[in-house]
């Protein structure tokens, strides 16, 4: 596979990092009311994050995953790369259904299974990443960490409010 010169297609990076962006700011605009209400009202563990600290870490994280999209999508058309790219459409769907189901229906269970499938849906999508163009996979790598504290923090506020 070539490697990437340069900025490759500025338009394609536009549109990846945008399309991963306004994901993310659709949900939280879908979502944004359940923080300071229901999301308040429940009991959470001590290592729980402050609720400043979500906004940033998300938008580097889209913008992280709009790059890596970006660099496979650069590389040469292949059965392999239109895996990886329907893989990581997958996995983006599943990490917006994720907010739903938590924030906005209050289904912190059901948020806790959709969560263990997305978590194997970003391994999936690193590791074709990782076959098609390694750099792609290495800017998952803090989104799949990430994920794997939201999934730790899930089951903790599952575990505390399991009456709700």
């Amino acid at each position: 596979m070539h490697e990437i010169s340069g900025f490759g297609s500025p338009a394609a990076l536009i549109f990846w990092v945008g399309f991963c962006v306004a994901i993310g700011l659709i949900s939280g605009l879908l979502t944004r009311t359940a923080i300071p209400s229901w999301y308040a009202s429940l009991r959470k563990p001590s290592f729980n994050p402050p609720n400043w600290i979500f906004g940033p870490v998300w938008t580097m994280l889209y913008i992280l995953m709009g790059m890596a999209a970006w660099m496979v999508w650069m590389q040469p058309a292949s059965q392999l790369r239109t895996y990886a790219l329907i893989w990581f459409l997958i996995q983006l769907a599943l990490n917006f259904l994720w907010s739903m189901i938590l924030f906005r229906w209050h289904a912190i269970a059901g948020a806790l299974g959709e969560i263990s499938i997305l978590w194997l849906a970003i391994l999936a999508t690193m590791t074709l990443f990782w076959e098609v163009y390694s750099p792609a996979g290495w800017l998952m790598v803090p989104y799949l960490a990430w994920v794997s504290f939201a999934t730790a923090l899930n089951l903790a506020i599952f575990r505390l409010n399991r009456n709700r």
